[in-house]
């Protein structure tokens, strides 16, 4: 790290949990950010800020005025243009030492695959059971960390999937084929804030992941109820039977 990089990452580096060591970590990341809305806009931007070396931005969306109330990376100004494209408008202000690729297409088939393959950590940020299915399953087969928050309403949850682990449940596990894929912020609302709650969480557990320091959520699932601003932790056991999962090491 040259002097400039220094000062800006200094106040992360001065944790004993990061120090130098860590934040080099984080500088030779590559990290892919599956969605660019209510989540993967403050994911994308904390990521960056912190100093992750590469994002990989994954969206085929367009900036729409029903987005702003809520992804915070989109302006005015940049209504109809790619969310990729804007989201990395958003990161070059904020830090232009991090390199920032984009997907301005649906991520899927050989193309997933080769993207997850390609990263350290993958983070999902839709609002589709299909698409979560096939990143995971995709994380799965490659053995790449998965962060997964998701939000509708007033309530949020966040877990993390690592293929790594022995005996780590996957996303599969959690959620079966035929969940009510039409649950959706633009059907059921959604609080501003509270994307940016679990966003924030997940590049939390993101860097986490990275830099190999605390406890990631694990074989856990954190849930947020907004409205009464009660968290809870629930134990996430892998299932024996998981189509996707179940029959690996």
């Amino acid at each position: 790290m040259n002097d400039d990089e220094l000062l800006r990452y200094s106040r992360q580096i001065m944790l004993p949990e990061v120090d130098v060591d860590g934040q080099e970590k984080l500088l030779a990341a590559r990290v892919l950010v599956v969605g660019l809305g209510g989540l993967g806009c403050p994911v994308a931007m904390y990521l960056a800020a912190a100093g992750v070396g590469t994002l990989v931005l994954a969206d085929f969306d367009r900036v729409d005025l029903s987005n702003l109330q809520r992804q915070i990376a989109h302006t005015t100004d940049r209504i109809g243009m790619s969310k990729v494209a804007s989201a990395a408008q958003a990161l070059a202000a904020l830090n232009p030492l991090v390199q920032v690729e984009c997907i301005d297409q649906a991520l899927e088939g050989e193309a997933l695959l080769q993207e997850v393959a390609n990263a350290d950590v993958v983070v999902d940020c839709t609002d589709n059971f299909g698409v979560r299915f096939a990143v995971n399953q995709a994380c799965v087969a490659h053995k790449t960390p998965l962060v997964s928050g998701a939000a509708i309403r007033l309530e949020g949850q966040v877990a993390v999937f690592d293929p790594r682990i022995p005996e780590a449940p996957c996303y599969r596990c959690l959620y079966d084929v035929g969940e009510d894929e039409n649950l959706s912020c633009s059907e059921s609302g959604v609080l501003a804030p509270l994307v940016g709650i679990v966003g924030s969480v997940q590049a939390l557990e993101t860097i986490k992941v990275i830099t190999g320091f605390g406890e990631p959520l694990v074989g856990r699932l954190l849930i947020l109820d907004a409205k009464t601003m009660h968290w809870t932790s629930l134990k996430l056991p892998r299932d024996s039977q998981c189509p996707v999962c179940g029959g690996t090491n």
